[in-house]
């Protein structure tokens, strides 16, 4: 009689259940960011941050007695990909997901998430990503709608602009961005001569700057991102444009500088306080830990909000003795000033973080912010 087909079929067994073992003892984590292309350096913030904060779990025993493993998937900032990481890391079996860093790929991926009732967080600003309320998914960062609400406030209460231009690309940020603002702006009766779109990765956009131009503005509103933002301020100083420049959330980022050029100097960037000057304790002590890792800081302070959505996650987690998302995710939804890197952290019943400050930073020669409004 041969023994090989039944002792292969035990050897198969005992492997399925040791693989077993092994995946009860770990907590797996998703990453889903843009490692590569254009907001690769957004992307790999967001993957360090998390890796540091898993180390450093870790290195105190992990999560309920056991430990916690990354696995990152990378959406290249766009849905088409957003839908196979989705796919990719419900598959390895991870319990919860932190991103993407666009809005257009966290929503790609936000129904298959929510089947397989895996948590999602993300610093997607799209008021649109909170609209089906889904239980697994969570904002980090602020919508769209309150940094409209802002910006309407900073235009025509404080510098009292009299002809306003909005410019936005096709993505599913900008568009949504660009329209809350539209709303918050007609609120106060604002003079908007201008509402335009731009179609990102183009790199000339003087045709549309040429247009604005003879319109003489007092200030240009750009509300896509900084790999297009950081060109348009550049080619508005090149045509002579004196208007201010006012960028959207999206622009405060390094590479807006880059672009830039010397053109940076004067522009203006709105969004929730840098992570350099966060006036917690627990962001400095991040902030150093960065640094001594990765010999870098983090790209923006998108980062540290990825890095809260999954701080909250595990502290959840530990706080309940469970790894039931469910469980975990009623949780949160009652969430009320957890201690975050940036700022008190509390969700509304569907998955919004509340409670936004934002700030309008003027770019100084040296490519530093001066925080302009508000100015106490």
């Amino acid at each position: 009689m041969n023994m090989l087909p039944k002792f292969a079929a035990s050897l198969a067994v005992c492997s399925a259940l040791v693989s077993a073992s092994v995946a009860a003892d770990v907590i797996k984590i998703g990453v889903q960011a843009p490692i590569t292309g254009e907001y690769a350096n957004e992307g790999q913030s967001i993957n360090n941050g998390v890796k540091l904060i898993v180390d450093q779990y870790n290195a105190k025993g992990g999560v309920l007695g056991k430990k916690i493993e990354v696995i990152t998937c990378d959406d290249q900032g766009t849905a088409q990909q957003a839908a196979i990481c989705a796919k990719k890391l419900v598959n390895e079996g991870v319990k919860a997901v932190i991103g993407s860093y666009t809005s257009g790929a966290t929503e790609a991926a936000q129904t298959a998430y929510f089947r397989a009732g895996v948590l999602q967080t993300s610093d997607g600003t799209s008021d649109s990503l909170t609209k089906h309320k889904y239980w697994t998914f969570f904002r980090n960062s602020f919508p769209n709608s309150a940094e409209a609400d802002y910006i309407a406030e900073y235009f025509v209460d404080a510098k009292k602009y009299k002809k306003i231009v909005v410019l936005s690309d096709y993505s599913s940020y900008s568009t949504d961005l660009a329209a809350a603002t539209m709303k918050a702006l007609k609120a106060k009766n604002a003079n908007v001569i201008y509402e335009g779109k731009i179609k990102a990765g183009t790199q000339n956009f003087t045709a549309t700057l040429t247009k604005i131009k003879s319109m003489e503005p007092d200030v240009i509103f750009f509300g896509g991102y900084y790999t297009d933002g950081g060109l348009l301020r550049a080619q508005q100083e090149q045509l002579g444009i004196k208007a201010d420049f006012v960028g959207g959330d999206s622009n405060d980022n390094p590479d807006f500088m880059k672009l830039a050029g010397s053109s940076a100097k004067g522009a203006y960037l709105v969004n929730v306080p840098t992570p350099d000057i966060l006036p917690y304790d627990i962001a400095k002590q991040f902030l150093a830990d960065y640094q001594a890792k990765f010999n870098m800081m983090p790209s923006s302070v998108w980062a540290l909000m990825n890095v809260d959505g999954l701080r909250a996650i595990l502290h959840t987690m530990e706080q309940l003795k469970t790894e039931d998302t469910k469980a975990i995710s009623d949780s949160m939804h009652k969430m009320k000033d957890f201690p975050g890197i940036t700022g008190p952290v509390t969700f509304r019943e569907d998955g919004e973080r509340i409670g936004a400050g934002y700030m309008t930073y003027e770019v100084q020669a040296d490519n530093k912010y001066k925080i302009v409004y508000p100015t106490k």
